[in-house]
């Protein structure tokens, strides 16, 4: 039996807030002076139009739901504060003897949504003003936009249409007026205009028109008194019907005659658009576009005109939606009446829409207007000192090409199609042409965006919330400077910084993403300043306009204003510029549009009492139930959608239970969409019987704790942005390492720490203000000399194309001749003057000795570096004079950093090298003191490693290593290595070749997951988290799903192609400690454990739990094995069925009794019939035969381990990772064991810290992540 719903639990509405008639009074159509106006006059009078009536949900009356009985249910909704005044209520007047006609139920009061002033709303539903026609004119339609005083938006759409206004009677509040004898003959024979305007939550401009067009066929035909009736049947049916939550799925109801369709938002964060976003591009020539898109990413003070008022909503909306993920948070009024023209002389920035009668009205008489004319696509300013900047060329250009790409007319697209005989078949194929049309503008448009803030990102410090202006600028062509300058300063700017350093997976960084070129995801490993590769400066010389461009200028915030050089002035007209110059592959996006479903509404039954409401929703619920059986097991996304549409059903018949059970099942389909603030509020709702029923549900005891025991206010998240600015008082080391972080010099806090000693030797450990000021002025001005740096093509065609210029000398005398000495990450070379040439000195590689000494020439001593190469006899020479100590210094560090990464198979030693050696020089300038080279020498990090231990690393070590990478590149600190998983490639329908590449699951600390691409070790998906506790174990699921066990006790289920956790499993009660997919002859199923010893069986497709068994606690780790599961519980090895029954146990004590230990792991030997286990506080490996578990063990002794902390079975290789001893210290080390000699084969000298997790990769490589202290993967080749 469905209850009420708790009357304090404000219920969610449906599409529809309010709806109302709005006409002229009474009174003004048969007022005697207006009358007497008339006669003899030409025109028929203008009228002050009115709200006639007002319909607000809920539709079904008290009475209704009194004799409905304990079935019926109360549609409740919380109080809402009124913006309408009081009114007397009119009353109805007797004519004639005739009966008093019937009084609605609407002359009761009602509350009226925020936002929605009464009082406004007849000059916004008339706003050209009420004039009685003499003739029959064309029903209209516009649309509002609604914004209450906390800036909330609501939608309108209004459509007018005009009804005779007959000699004997009008309408008012559906009471019919009998007046034969009051009015004119002519005013008898007008055609009085009437409004009805519905209002919404929900921006549904087409889906709105076109209910309202189904609506006025019955009101132009119908009784005068009736159309009250007609209206509020109308609105019952609008607000009885749901908004479909984010994604594929779109309603339908049948208006009758026409299908309406209410379409869903793309994502939760994507706005809704049910508009047809290409109207601007019919209006505007692409330039105008820009120009018109500058206007408000700048947030100018703009008017919009047209002649025609639904453009005006329509376009403004177009130009808002094409912004996004950017929004804009001022005023928006698309519509002003003529009594509302002074809006436009506010002094804050606005984007308003007039008629074009008023345009010259507005430009004479407001100044600082940006006034655009839709109707002639022209834009024009009132001031002429107003300086509206252009948008980046590059971007313009690429924006500009790709709009004329598109195919913008439907007629044409129909040319090859038969004539539709169904209205609702020819409008089913007109939307989905609009929405391939749609998706493209919208991918076309954020495609902007990425290309005018893509590098926003790199002047960001996402630890200290700061943000680099002054970098960021100085880093802009200089002609497109004036452009970013007014948009940093604006409040949509603001919030994109907020969301940035959120690290919010929004479109636009989705975007980024997609686009990123291979040159970006590999220089996410690396934390050496990024300076311009051959290949950039190759495609730079191909336009010298772009390189002038380019050009780079000191960056020092509030010190002094730099002289940028002067350039042509830009083209004025962007359609004239050469094609040649535009970029290739800038035509218009081929975007597919994401597969759409419909679910059709039921129909809702008159007259409107509460038997009726309750069977439309038991219609509901069997349609959605009966849709949700009909879909395939892994259709989760639709499956998402019914469930959450059958909770809202369930919650509006007061069903609570059921409506809780239908969104707890949103965590196994789709998370995105859950609704927390709404079940928040249900939990809080709950009686005492409900709460206690719950509680005997287990899917439901978990999500009612959950809510109940939250804190009462949530902390609010940090959202602060702070602009990068120089330090005004003595900094120590900690705050020291805050602001160069912040300055973006470098992130790691080591190198940061080096560079605190250098600048503080032989003083007190204090960094003066000045210091910092000339450490960041001379870091940019080397930053700034090595973006200038033009090498010839002869010398770019002799160097990798990912090599990069880090350090130029001035010009000196060479063994070789007369020139500058480069340096790059790879090689020294010497750039020859007179004729451009190269002469290649050596890689760091090849260097056998460096020293600083003097050579003779006449009668001085110059310094003079002396290189000596092991494949060369000759030794260079160069007389570098003053600057021979630092590059005698920094040619040390990089031949160590060399060393070091080709003896460890690690590319970070180079890049941390490449940062030490300009660090050095920046210390040197800025001390500029006869100390200088010695307190660089503090960043010789890798030179005095190689003098103070051995570099090599054991034989075995190095020949069994292949590569290192490091997923805590770019972080502050290193971060523990705690599960590592490899997926293999595969080609799926549903992936982008890219993403068919073999990767490599990372998890990092509080829930953080780095994805690399296994096939070249880079990185494919950036940090994003699931969770925010410790992850402990991972599992590839069906080829494209990895499921995630959590120290929270709750398993992530991450999609491999969208790179999305939408989906989450929360059946255990406290952590997750292993995963294992079922065997081959039923691989749609998972086993999970977690510690408290609970095994849950889960069904792959429906995500249910299809069995559960307890076993003893401590439960660490789970495997498959002959149809059994082998479980590991720290005391004991069990073995047992899949459905939990015993069938052996390895009990620890039994072998073990002189010390107290545990099992920390364990792995099988099928082909040996092996059990292998390691146990805590012994350096030992034991072997039990699985025929006969009471035998004793066999025992491994693994020589210098002190702990084990996991095992791999590779082949026929025990691979065990933990803590050894290396050259006498502490180091993490891995021992290869043969499964058939049970020996000892190799000893790994791994990593710095320990190894904490081990995985294979194909048999053909095994991965090893490490301890906090080092944070770094390590790829070692398979015997």
């Amino acid at each position: 039996m469905a209850e009420a719903a708790p009357q304090h639990l404000a219920l969610p509405s449906g599409l529809l807030e309010l709806c109302a008639l709005l006409g002229a009074p009474r009174d003004s159509l048969r007022g005697p002076d207006q009358v007497a106006q008339k006669r003899g006059g030409t025109h028929l009078p203008s009228l002050d139009p009115e709200v006639l009536s007002v319909f607000v949900p809920p539709f079904v009356s008290k009475e209704d739901s009194q004799t409905a009985g304990a079935n019926c249910v109360a549609l409740t909704k919380t109080k809402r504060r009124s913006f309408r005044k009081k009114r007397e209520k009119p009353r109805a007047e007797p004519g004639n003897g005739l009966p008093e006609g019937p009084r609605g139920p609407d002359s009761e009061d009602v509350c009226i949504p925020n936002g929605v002033d009464l009082l406004a709303l007849p000059q916004l539903c008339f706003p050209g003003g009420l004039c009685v026609a003499s003739e029959p004119k064309e029903d209209g339609v516009h649309f509002l936009v609604l914004t209450d005083v906390c800036g909330t938006r609501t939608y309108g759409v209004v459509a007018q249409f005009y009804r005779p206004l007959h000699g004997e009677h009008c309408f008012y509040n559906g009471q019919a007026h009998w007046e034969p004898s009051r009015l004119s003959g002519s005013m008898a024979g007008g055609f009085v205009p009437y409004a009805v305007c519905v209002v919404s939550r929900f921006p549904y401009y087409n889906a709105f028109r076109d209910c309202l067009s189904c609506l006025l066929t019955h009101l132009k035909s119908c009784k005068d008194f009736e159309v009250d009736n007609h209206i509020k049947d109308f609105a019952a049916k609008l607000s009885l019907i749901p908004s479909p939550p984010p994604g594929p799925l779109h309603l339908v109801y049948n208006m009758k005659p026409l299908q309406v369709v209410f379409p869903s938002r793309a994502d939760p964060e994507s706005p809704v658009i049910d508009l047809d976003l290409h109207l601007p591009l019919l209006c505007f020539r692409p330039e105008k576009t820009l120009q018109i898109l500058t206007c408000l990413l700048t947030e100018q003070r703009i008017v919009f005109f047209s002649s025609n008022w639904a453009l005006l909503t329509l376009v403004t909306e177009c130009f808002l939606a094409y912004l996004h993920p950017l929004q804009w948070k001022h005023t928006f009024v698309p519509i002003l009446s003529g009594q509302m023209l002074d809006f436009v002389m506010a002094p804050t920035s606005f984007l308003m829409g007039c008629h074009l009668d008023h345009y010259e009205e507005v430009s004479k008489e407001a100044d600082g207007l940006i006034l655009i004319n839709i109707d002639n696509g022209s834009i024009t300013y009132s001031s002429d000192n107003m300086d509206v900047p252009d948008v980046p060329l590059l971007a313009a250009q690429t924006f500009i090409q790709r709009v004329q790409g598109l195919q913008l007319h439907h007629e044409l697209d129909r040319t090859r199609l038969p004539a539709s005989t169904d209205l609702n078949d020819g409008r089913a194929c007109r939307r989905a042409w609009q929405q391939r049309l749609n998706a493209q503008i919208q991918q076309l448009t954020l495609h902007l965006l990425v290309s005018i803030f893509r590098e926003v990102k790199n002047h960001l410090n996402y630890e200290h919330r700061v943000f680099n202006s002054e970098e960021f600028l100085n880093t802009r062509a200089p002609g497109d400077q004036q452009f970013y300058k007014q948009v940093l300063e604006t409040y949509m700017f603001h919030a994109f910084l907020k969301a940035r350093l959120n690290r919010s997976m929004d479109a636009f960084a989705q975007m980024d993403l997609n686009t990123q070129s291979e040159e970006d995801r590999t220089s996410g490993l690396f934390l050496s300043p990024k300076r311009p590769t051959i290949e950039k400066m190759a495609s730079r010389k191909t336009s010298s306009q772009h390189a002038a461009r380019r050009r780079m200028v000191v960056s020092m915030p509030n010190l002094q204003d730099v002289a940028v050089p002067e350039l042509p002035p830009r083209n004025s007209s962007l359609r004239k510029m050469d094609t040649a110059d535009r970029p290739s592959g800038s035509t218009a996006l081929n975007v597919t549009p994401q597969a759409t479903y419909t679910f059709k509404i039921p129909e809702i039954h008159f007259p409107l009492v509460a038997q009726c409401v309750q069977a439309y929703y038991n219609d509901c619920v069997n349609l959605l139930s009966k849709a949700m059986n009909c879909l395939a097991p892994d259709n989760s996304v639709l499956l998402a959608r019914y469930l959450y549409l059958r909770g809202l059903v369930h919650l509006m018949q007061g069903q609570l239970l059921g409506a809780l059970l239908d969104f707890q099942s949103l965590y196994k389909t789709d998370l995105r969409i859950f609704p927390a603030d709404l079940v928040k509020r249900m939990v809080e709702s709950m009686s005492g019987p409900e709460c206690a029923q719950a509680e005997q549900t287990p899917e439901l005891r978990r999500l009612i704790s959950e809510f109940l025991d939250q804190p009462g206010e949530a902390p609010k998240a940090d959202d602060h942005v702070k602009n990068f600015e120089l330090p005004r008082k003595h900094m120590q080391l900690e705050d020291f390492v805050q602001r160069v972080q912040e300055s973006g010099i470098v992130k790691d806090a080591s190198i940061i720490s080096r560079l605190f000693e250098a600048l503080t030797v032989g003083h007190q450990k204090l960094i003066d203000p000045e210091t910092f000021k000339e450490l960041y002025t001379c870091w940019k001005k080397i930053e700034a000399e090595a973006q200038e740096v033009s090498l010839p093509a002869a010398v770019m065609e002799h160097l990798d194309k990912n090599e990069c210029v880090y350090k130029l000398s001035r010009s000196v005398k060479t063994s070789r001749g007369v020139g500058k000495l480069a340096m790059t990450q790879k090689r020294l070379l010497l750039l020859t003057e007179g004729t451009p040439g190269y002469v290649d000195i050596s890689t760091f590689r090849n260097i056998e000795e460096v020293r600083s000494t003097t050579a003779a020439i006449l009668f001085l001593r110059v310094p003079t570096l002396k290189i000596k190469m092991v494949s060369k006899k000759e030794v260079f020479e160069a007389n570098l004079k003053t600057e021979c100590d630092l590059w005698h210094l920094m040619v040390k560090e990089m031949w160590a950093g060399k060393k070091l990464a080709d003896v460890h198979k690690d590319p970070q030693y180079i890049q941390q090298a490449l940062t030490h050696v300009l660090l050095m020089d920046a210390v040197v300038s800025t001390l500029q003191t006869p100390g200088a080279i010695y307190a660089a020498s503090k960043l010789s990090y890798f030179d005095k490693m190689k003098n103070e231990m051995p570099m090599a690393v054991p034989k075995t070590t190095a020949e069994t290593l292949k590569h290192k990478i490091n997923p805590s590149a770019g972080e502050t600190f290193p971060q523990a290595v705690d599960v590592l998983l490899y997926t293999p490639g595969h080609l799926d329908p549903a992936e982008k070749v890219g993403d068919a590449h073999p990767k490599l699951w990372c998890a990092l600390s509080e829930g953080k997951v780095i994805v690399f691409d296994a096939s070249s070790w880079t990185i494919h998906q950036h940090c994003f988290r699931v969770g925010t506790s410790r992850l402990n174990c991972m599992a590839m699921v069906e080829q494209n799903q990895v499921w995630v066990g959590s120290e929270d006790s709750v398993i992530y289920i991450i999609n491999i192609h969208s790179m999305s956790c939408n989906k989450q499993l929360s059946d255990h009660r406290t952590s997750v400690t292993g995963l294992v997919q079922g065997s081959t002859l039923a691989p749609s199923q998972v086993y999970s454990c977690s510690l408290d010893g609970t095994v849950l069986a889960w069904n792959v497709s429906s995500l249910q739990v299809t069995r559960r068994f307890q076993l003893s606690g401590g439960l660490s780790s789970i495997r498959l094995h002959g149809g059994c599961l082998w479980c590991c519980t720290g005391n004991s090895i069990t073995v047992v069925t899949t459905n939990g029954s015993l069938c052996q146990e390895l009990q620890i004590k039994e072998n073990f009794q002189e010390h107290s230990t545990s099992f920390l792991g364990f792995q099988l030997v099928p082909e040996q019939e092996q059990l292998w286990a390691a146990c805590a506080g012994y350096d030992d490996i034991y072997i039990w035969g699985l025929r006969d578990l009471a035998r004793p063990p066999h025992r491994i002794h693994l020589p210098d381990c002190s702990k084990v902390n996991c095992m791999l079975r590779v082949k026929k290789q025990i691979w065990v990772g933990g803590t050894g001893l290396s050259q006498g210290k502490s180091k993490g080390k891995i021992y290869v064991i043969s499964a058939e000699r049970k020996e000892v084969e190799k000893e790994l000298v791994a990593h710095t810290d320990t190894v904490k997790t081990l995985c294979s990769a194909e048999d053909r490589y095994v991965l090893s992540g490490s301890g906090r202290e080092e944070g770094k993967i390590a790829i070692w080749n398979v015997e």
